[in-house]
């Protein structure tokens, strides 16, 4: 049982390490190219590194004391988290609306490819490493937080999936529709920060989320 919650502890460190790793490097790359998608998936990662703090504070919590209660540190944290993806949705929808009016299109996406790529591999094996350690535990917080990883999963699938028909057929104006994509998925795990805030449910911005009482 130990050796698992380590696991679970470990597994939720490089996440949040990841994250780092990624949101620095996309920002940058999508700066660089001026992919509006990249970027605002860089920032996205930022984001989930404080959702991930939270997730590190519940599993410490649950390991000492399996039947304690959510705190107010993993409230708070999944407050600011739910502002945060707010403001994003904001600032790139602002975003959106001048590379409409401008027509402004990126110099590339490759690395928009390359980023989403690894993300999505990483990511995938993140999510059934959570699921198995989840299950081994009878936890229903660490199998949550492995479908708020397959919530990312996605969101690298729209950035791949819009990167790849902008640098093979250039496509006008994907980019900017991948960079939707981000905002709608950011809109939605914001929206759910603030109603798991209030339902007192476990740390987590996806719908499937929650912890047993």
């Amino acid at each position: 049982m130990q050796s698992l919650f380590r696991i679970a502890f470990g597994l939720a460190i490089f996440t949040i390490t990841y994250n780092v790793i990624e949101g620095l490097v996309s920002t940058f790359f999508g700066y660089e190219d001026e992919s509006l998608a990249l970027f605002g998936f860089g920032v996205d990662s930022f984001i989930e590194v404080i959702s991930g703090i939270g997730i590190v504070h519940m599993i410490t919590r649950i390991w000492r004391n399996p039947e304690s209660q959510r705190t107010r540190f993993e409230t708070t944290a999944l407050r600011i988290t739910g502002i945060a993806f707010y403001l994003l949705v904001i600032g790139l929808s602002l975003t959106v609306i001048h590379n409409l009016w401008t027509g402004q299109q990126p110099e590339t996406t490759f690395w928009g490819i390359v980023i989403s790529t690894l993300s999505i591999l990483v990511m995938w094996a993140l999510y059934w490493s959570k699921r198995v350690v989840g299950r081994k535990l009878d936890s229903e917080a660490i199998l949550a937080d492995a479908e708020c990883t397959m919530a990312c999963i996605s969101m690298s699938v729209v950035l791949l999936v819009s990167s790849v028909l902008y640098e093979t057929l250039g496509i006008p104006y994907i980019d900017t529709i991948g960079a939707i994509g981000i905002i709608w998925y950011s809109w939605r795990e914001g929206r759910e920060c603030f109603e798991k805030a209030r339902a007192g449910k476990t740390c987590c911005s996806c719908r499937s989320c929650g912890e047993k009482k």
